[in-house]
C-alpha cells in the first residue's frame, strides 16, 4: 500500500451552507490512468452545480481483494455537500460511472472507475439497491486509510 498526492487530492474546502447534505463518497478503479480519471471526476464534480466539493482525501494505491488477477487499484474518498436525496444520489454516480467507462463484468472484477456512497449525513439506509454507511467500509483498507487522511474525519 501506498499513499499518493495528485492533482485535487488531498483538498480541503469551507462547507457551504445552502446544500441539505454532506456525502462521502468512496473512488476507485484500477483500469487505464486511473489518476488522470480522478482529476477528471473531480472537474466534473466541480462543474456540477448539484455538488460541492468540501474535502478529498490522499490516493491509497492497493492491491485488489475478491478477485486477484487484476492490476493494483487506485483509491480515494471525496465529501460532498448536495441537495439531492440519496437514491437520487445513486442515480447520479452509476450515470458517472457509466460515463467514465466503466462496465460491470463480474463482481469485483477490473473496472475505470466504482463510485460508491460510504456516508450519507448520518443516515442508516436499508434499500434492495442502496445501504448506507455502506456494508464492511470498516473493514476496508481502501476506505479507512483514505478517510484518515481526511482533516474533517473525527474516526
Amino acid at each position: 500500500m501506498k499513499l499518493e498526492r495528485i492533482r485535487f487530492f488531498p483538498t480541503c474546502k469551507k462547507a457551504k451552507k445552502h446544500f441539505a447534505h454532506r456525502v462521502v463518497v468512496g473512488l476507485g478503479g484500477n483500469e487505464g490512468d486511473v489518476k488522470k480519471r480522478f482529476v477528471k471526476l473531480y472537474r466534473t464534480f466541480l462543474d456540477d452545480p448539484r455538488f460541492f466539493i468540501q474535502e478529498s482525501s490522499a490516493v491509497l494505491k492497493n492491491p485488489p481483494f475478491g478477485y486477484l488477477d487484476q492490476p493494483d487499484f487506485y483509491n480515494a474518498v471525496i465529501v460532498l455537500q448536495t441537495s439531492l436525496h440519496a437514491k437520487a444520489l445513486l442515480k447520479v454516480l452509476l450515470h458517472v460511472e457509466h460515463l467514465f467507462g466503466r462496465v460491470r463484468l463480474f463482481k469485483n472484477g477490473p473496472r475505470t472507475l466504482d463510485l460508491d456512497i460510504i456516508f450519507f449525513d448520518n443516515q442508516k439506509i436499508q434499500q434492495p439497491n442502496l445501504i448506507v454507511p455502506h456494508p464492511r467500509w470498516q473493514e476496508r483498507a481502501s476506505v479507512i486509510v483514505p478517510l484518515f487522511t481526511l482533516k474533517s474525519f473525527k474516526g
